[in-house]
């Protein structure tokens, strides 16, 4: 997997930039650990994030311990049929088991590629040692899907490691 670029099939046709954003958010679903929001707040098309501040996900989150987390910023060029992604990490605080998320200090802005797992154990009803839950947060989970879907599309996933998105 290029972390760069990924190129649209040869034969997918050029969807329009709607359908594109529509194809993007069909990509939530309960069960997944990420969502993909829209983005006029913050100057782009779409938000794509780790579900962190979800009262589902946060406990799962914070079990693993998480210092930094990302979201992808997703803009799409309809010129160029390209959806430019750039990546901006942020510091998480987790107090009383709530967190919160503030830029990171390095404001770091980019691509980048990260990955957290981890396991924990403890009695199951049955009072016998067990795994209560294993978890592994990959940006790449994140990342691969959408690129996929762009491409479904016609369209190119470009990674924006510098510049203006």
């Amino acid at each position: 997997m290029a972390l760069f670029g990924k190129k649209p099939a040869s034969n997918a046709p050029a969807l329009p930039p709607q359908e594109v954003a529509t194809r993007l958010l069909a990509l939530n679903r309960p069960t997944a650990p990420y969502q993909i929001v829209d983005g006029k707040a913050e100057g782009v098309d779409l938000i794509a994030e780790w579900k962190i501040v979800d009262a589902k996900w946060y406990e799962i989150f914070a079990k693993a311990s998480l210092t930094k987390v990302f979201r992808i910023y997703l803009k799409l060029d309809p010129q160029k049929r390209e959806l430019r992604a750039q990546d901006h990490e942020y510091t998480v605080a987790w107090r009383a088991g709530v967190p919160s998320l503030s830029l990171a200090v390095s404001s770091f802005k980019g691509q980048m590629t990260s990955v957290e797992f981890g396991a924990a154990y403890a009695f199951t009803e049955e009072l016998a040692p067990g795994q209560v839950y294993k978890y592994r947060f990959n940006t790449n989970e994140l990342k691969k899907p959408i690129q996929e879907a762009a491409a479904a599309c016609g369209w190119t996933y470009k990674g924006v490691a510098f510049g203006k998105l």
